[in-house]
């Protein structure tokens, strides 16, 4: 899952989780010094699938398990509930108030299980339900069919496109802006009336 990681902004150490938040097949829970190297792991993994593009560990892989003193971005591994294996991480900031975004990174052998459709999920209730934002705002660059997919079926809707310069060796990267509110959210997770 190839994502723009979160812009940077503060937030509370009340925030973070201590035992983990649980989905149904992913628990999330604080970065541990003992996960670097795992992380690491995924993002070579990734670079070397084949043509150059940007992922969601890149940037901040190094730089997450390392910083996670109050003030600062939540920083979450995710594990799997059975077994608790290590498949990925998300990151999360806050842009503005009331708005959140994230960045998320599942292993190369890990995709396509469920694990960051069901760590989405988890972070959404807890985001809009414990702390109470009003809309999560995501950019995906436009060359990632499987994330531009699974968020639009997680009830993410397209509010725009950017032009990166960063990628334009490449050719030109387009950033696409998804968002979903949290009354869109809650309305996606009713029980449906038989």
């Amino acid at each position: 899952m190839t994502m723009i990681p979160p812009r940077p902004s503060a937030v509370h150490r009340a925030s973070r989780p201590t035992s983990g938040w649980v989905g149904h097949r992913v628990r999330l829970r604080g970065i541990e010094p003992g996960d670097r190297r795992t992380l690491v792991g995924f993002d070579r993994e990734s670079a070397s699938e084949g043509p150059p593009q940007f992922d969601g560990y890149r940037h901040w892989a190094a730089h997450r398990a390392n910083h996670l003193e109050a003030g600062e971005d939540l920083q979450l591994a995710i594990e799997t509930r059975q077994d608790r294996t290590l498949v990925g991480s998300l990151s999360t900031s806050q842009p503005e108030a009331g708005i959140f975004s994230y960045g998320i990174g599942i292993g190369p052998q890990h995709r396509r299980h469920g694990y960051a459709d069901d760590a989405i999920n988890t972070l959404l209730g807890y985001m809009f339900g414990h702390r109470r934002f009003t809309k999560c705002e995501v950019g995906i660059y436009s060359s990632n069919a499987a994330s531009l997919t699974l968020h639009a079926r997680l009830g993410f809707r397209e509010e725009g496109h950017l032009r990166d310069p960063e990628f334009l060796c490449g050719g030109a990267q387009y950033l696409v802006l998804m968002g979903i509110t949290a009354e869109e959210f809650a309305t996606r997770r009713l029980p449906r009336a038989r």
